[in-house]
Parts: C-alpha cells; sequence; structure tokens
C-alpha cells in the first residue's frame, strides 16, 4: 500500500502540472527533496544465518545467508519528508476508526498505521481500503486523465520510472533508473529504460513482514497502476537483501507464476514464522 499511496500523490501533482504546462517546477523540488536526504549506516555485529528457500533468489534452504537485518539503515527525515509522512498518515488514519496520528508523526509510526489496515482483514479487503486512500488522494477524473496523458508506450513506461526514482526516498529509501529487459507483451521484450531498483527498501526493513510487502505495496501498487491507470506495473520484491524493482511497462504475471507466494516469514522478525519454508501465513493469492 505503501509504495501506491505516495506514489499516487506525485502522480496527482504531475497530472495537474501537466495541465497547467509547468511540468519541469514539481521535478525540480523532487530532485532538491532528494539531496535533502541521506542514509547512515548503522553497523552492528555482521552474522551469516540459515535461512529457508528465497523464492526470489532461488538458493536451496539451509544455504549460508546474510542477514538483512543485521544492518540497520538508520534516516534523518528533514521537514519535507515528515510532511509526507504526515499526509499519508492521516490519510490512512481516516480509513480506520480509533487510530491516533501524532502531532508530528514519525515512519514508525506510518509502519504502525499500516499494520492496523491488516488487523482483522483478508487480503481482498486489505486491496479495498488501500483502492480508497489511494482515490481520496486523487482529484476526480484522475485515472482517466492519467490514461490519456500515458498510454501504454515506452515513453510513459521510462517516464513514470524517472518520477518513481526521484521522489520516493523518504518512503523506501534510495533506489535509481536502469535500463534492461521489459516484458512488454506475450511474445515481446524491449529493452528500456523503466526499471527503479530499490537497493534496501525502507518499509519492508521497518516491518519486517513478508504479507505487509505483499498485500500492502506489491499487489495494490501492481493493480492501481496496471488496472486503474492502464500503465503495466511488475514489482519483484527480493526477501534475501530487501531490495526490489519496479518494471513499469510489463504485465504482472498470474498469482500461480508469482513467486512471492512461496516466500516464508522472516526470522526471527517475525512471531508467526515457522521452521521450514512454509509461506508466510498473512499471504493469499486473488481468486
Amino acid at each position: 500500500q505503501l509504495g501506491a499511496v505516495l506514489y499516487v500523490v506525485s502522480l496527482k501533482a504531475l497530472v495537474d502540472t501537466m495541465a497547467s504546462l509547468s511540468l519541469s517546477s514539481q521535478l525540480c523540488p523532487g530532485l532538491q527533496h532528494r539531496s535533502r536526504s541521506r542514509t547512515i549506516r548503522a553497523t552492528t555485529h555482521s552474522r551469516k544465518v540459515l535461512r529457508p528457500l528465497n523464492v526470489a533468489s532461488g538458493k536451496p534452504q539451509g544455504s549460508p545467508a546474510k542477514d538483512p537485518f543485521a544492518e540497520k539503515t538508520v534516516y534523518r527525515d528533514g521537514p519535507v519528508d515528515l510532511t509526507f509522512i504526515k499526509l499519508y498518515s492521516q490519510k490512512m488514519a481516516a480509513q480506520l476508526i480509533n487510530v491516533r496520528v501524532p502531532v508530528i508523526p514519525q515512519y514508525d509510526d506510518f509502519v504502525r498505521i499500516s499494520k492496523e489496515i491488516m488487523k482483522g482483514r483478508s487480503p481482498e479487503q486489505q486491496g479495498v481500503l488501500v483502492r480508497n486512500v489511494l482515490m481520496s488522494l486523487l482529484p476526480p477524473g484522475a485515472p482517466e486523465q492519467f490514461r490519456k496523458l500515458f498510454p501504454p508506450t515506452k515513453f510513459s513506461a521510462e517516464f513514470n520510472a524517472r518520477i518513481a526514482s526521484l521522489g520516493f526516498f523518504w518512503l523506501v529509501g534510495e533506489s535509481e533508473l536502469q535500463e534492461g529487459p521489459v516484458q512488454v507483451g506475450p511474445n515481446e521484450v524491449r529493452v528500456q529504460k523503466s526499471i527503479v531498483k530499490i537497493k534496501k527498501c525502507r518499509y519492508l526493513e521497518a516491518s519486517g513482514c513478508v504479507g505487509m510487502c505483499a498485500n500492502m505495496c506489491k499487489n495494490p501498487t501492481q493493480d492501481f497502476f496496471t488496472n486503474d491507470f492502464g500503465l503495466p506495473l511488475t514489482m519483484k520484491p527480493n526477501f534475501e537483501d530487501l531490495s526490489c524493482e519496479m518494471i513499469f511497462g510489463q504485465a504482472p504475471p498470474p498469482p500461480e507464476l508469482d513467486d512471492v507466494y512461496k516466500q516464508p516469514c522472516f526470522r526471527p522478525q517475525c512471531n508467526m514464522g515457522s521452521e521450514g519454508s512454509a509461506p508466510c501465513p498473512k499471504l493469499k493469492a486473488p481468486a
């Protein structure tokens, strides 16, 4: 949900900006915002752990793997970051009952409210709530405007990938725009610069939850862009190093072919995790 919520606000600004023909004035603040944010590596103890099969890497069960949580990324959120955190925290809390948002919410509050959304709700119900949040961030008719401005072309995919790579440092951490092969059709692969590589997702690191990643970020974001905006998007989280790829222009795979639904819980981050490689109990493929 996080990725979708935050991304859509930028797109709202983008649609308004395109209408007023002042696109460059919106892109520059995004660049300045990123330069004001930085991460500090707080090195704790480096250790090797035994983990179950990671479907993203295909490494066999029991093979040594570096614990991605052993080294915590520390963020110093500035005024702009805190403004976004507050906006999105309030939008999510408005969909819930008796969920408190502090006067100056921090990123941990944002994650806490995300967890409240999951409580007592199926993945489908979470998706409905997420979509309500997304639509509340957009002006009337925004999806239709987006479809007109950005039909599913190479330009649209590359342009939106550029926006995503610039505007969400505070949400997901450092990312970069990459060029690579993109499956743009059943039998068509095209090389384009529409891949956003998130180096270590802040949300996944802070939540430590496979289910939150899939149910509240990956799936709602893919669905909103592909079905509401008409621009295919595939998100490929790597649970071994907490990185992620956002591939604009590539339709998401059917649930039965998506490895995310085979992913075990993080242990010991999740108290629902069990020994072995059983999938996270919070995961449920769409019907």
